[in-house]
């Protein structure tokens, strides 16, 4: 099943963009002053990981819940 279909999956991978480049950007923040273009959607997803650092936490909790016990 693609993951466009597939919410569990589809939060996963959404959640796995998000984690990797707002940690990278906090230890390496050259690497995203491009906010156009490819580079750019890694901008954005380190901006979502920054300014909604609560939920993309709850959001994590609930994926490793979910793949633990289902």
């Amino acid at each position: 099943m693609s993951t466009l279909f597939n919410f569990h999956s589809f939060l996963t991978v959404v959640l796995l963009g998000i984690c990797p480049c707002t940690f990278v950007k906090m230890q390496f923040p050259p690497l995203f002053e491009l906010r156009t273009g490819f580079r750019g959607f890694f901008w954005k997803a380190a901006r979502i990981g920054e300014r909604l650092s609560p939920w993309v936490a709850v959001g994590c909790f609930t994926m490793g819940v979910s793949i633990i016990f289902f």
